[in-house]
């Protein structure tokens, strides 16, 4: 029977490592990240937890001591947020590039300056083309849940990459709520051991890194954009076997709620979902064809998905807490892409909101609705930015 407990982000995820029973942890605090490693090391040190605990001098140095660690065939994991990320830049080409299966939280976090340690999604935002699967999660509960599935697709043989869990700072991290946590058993058969088809042998030696001329370089490439595509179908079979085990589904790459004939549908990515969740309830009850698609997914991208499900609605709305700057949302500018070529597309608009912690509210929510459905103006400012000070809507 699984334990039902009140934990924030941070503990859920803790929780999820002791249960997928991780060997190595090598991580360096930042805020709003430590908790989720400061707990792990209390696991550790009530003998809850066999694991080996590494103490670093940087972020830059965690994701290495991780990278050494799963060489060997060995479940690691590591958390960061912010300009630890950006610190850790290097070896998340290294982690990748080496096809190591490393599970990282990222505690969403804006990126100085100005200095901030409140939450958008800009620094994991900027790492979308390291090659980690990167995962957003909306609550607690699904942090705990994502965590284990992140597990067994990126040790899964035809996949072999890193992922990162996104969660939004302080919204999910340090806000607690009632979470499953299930038992070590349940998980156990869930989740098998880890078995890598290579890993350092004394006796079987090998060679991790070596140079490589044009030719074998663009092949190692072409296997990790493969071995992405490949992921995507195995969110989808681990997201189903989680459900059959655990009664919990959040359909692996994208999760659509009243889409079926929405006139609007609003595309969103972490904890601001929950509360899009019930604007859409709240107009549904009056009559407005609302809908709304969670992107869970954002590497690798659910085009297809996304383009099936976003092709039925006459206009398409994207809330996201990042900025590509000098352009738009990066969310808004992969849909858009994701829907070239239809006949007849919905009409796009994007919206960047939540930067550095600022709320996005219900109200805001709500407007966005009413400008794709009757044209009001939503109270954004300029390039689509929600609440920009002194900031006149656009003409």
């Amino acid at each position: 029977m699984a334990l039902r407990r009140f934990l924030n982000g941070n503990e859920a995820l803790a929780e999820a490592v002791k249960l997928a029973g991780v060997e190595v942890v090598a991580a360096y605090p930042i805020t709003p990240q430590s908790p989720v490693v400061e707990k792990i090391a209390e696991f550790i040190s009530k003998g809850e937890m066999e694991s080996e605990y590494i103490r670093v001098e940087s972020e830059h140095a965690a994701l290495a001591a991780c990278y050494g660690a799963a060489v060997t065939g060995t479940r690691v994991f590591t958390a960061t947020s912010s300009q630890g990320l950006a610190y850790m830049f290097e070896m998340l080409h290294y982690v990748s590039g080496s096809r190591m299966p490393v599970v990282m939280a990222v505690a969403n976090r804006g990126m100085a300056a100005p200095w901030t340690i409140w939450a958008d999604h800009q620094d994991s935002v900027s790492c979308r083309d390291t090659g980690w699967v990167q995962l957003y999660v909306e609550n607690a509960q699904e942090a705990l849940d994502t965590c284990l599935q992140a597990y067994k697709v990126g040790e899964d043989p035809q996949v072999l990459l890193p992922v990162m869990i996104c969660l939004d700072g302080y919204t999910l991290s340090h806000t607690e709520e009632p979470v499953e946590v299930p038992e070590k058993e349940e998980v156990d058969a869930f989740l098998p051991p880890l078995r890598l088809p290579v890993a350092l042998d004394v006796e079987n030696p090998v060679v991790f890194c070596a140079g490589a001329g044009p030719e074998l370089y663009t092949e190692f490439k072409y296997q990790q954009q493969q071995a992405m595509y490949a992921a995507l179908l195995k969110l989808k079979e681990a997201d189903a076997e989680f459900a059959a085990r655990f009664g919990r589904s959040y359909g692996g790459t994208v999760e659509p709620y009243q889409c079926e004939d929405a006139a609007v549908i609003l595309v969103t990515m972490g904890a601001v979902t929950g509360t899009a969740r019930e604007v859409v309830d709240g107009l549904r009850a009056c009559d407005q064809k609302v809908g709304l698609l969670k992107i869970k997914s954002f590497r690798p991208f659910p085009a297809q998905e996304i383009r099936d499900i976003l092709s039925r609605a006459g206009a398409v709305a994207i809330l996201e807490r990042d900025c590509s700057y000098g352009y738009e949302g990066a969310l808004c500018t992969e849909v858009k892409a994701a829907l070239l070529g239809l006949d007849g597309p919905p009409k796009v608009y994007g919206f960047i909101g939540g930067l550095g912690g600022h709320d996005i509210t219900r109200e805001q929510i709500t407007a966005i609705y009413r400008y794709c459905l009757e044209g009001v103006q939503p109270g954004y400012g300029t390039d689509h930015f929600l609440d920009v000070a002194g900031a006149r809507d656009e003409n």
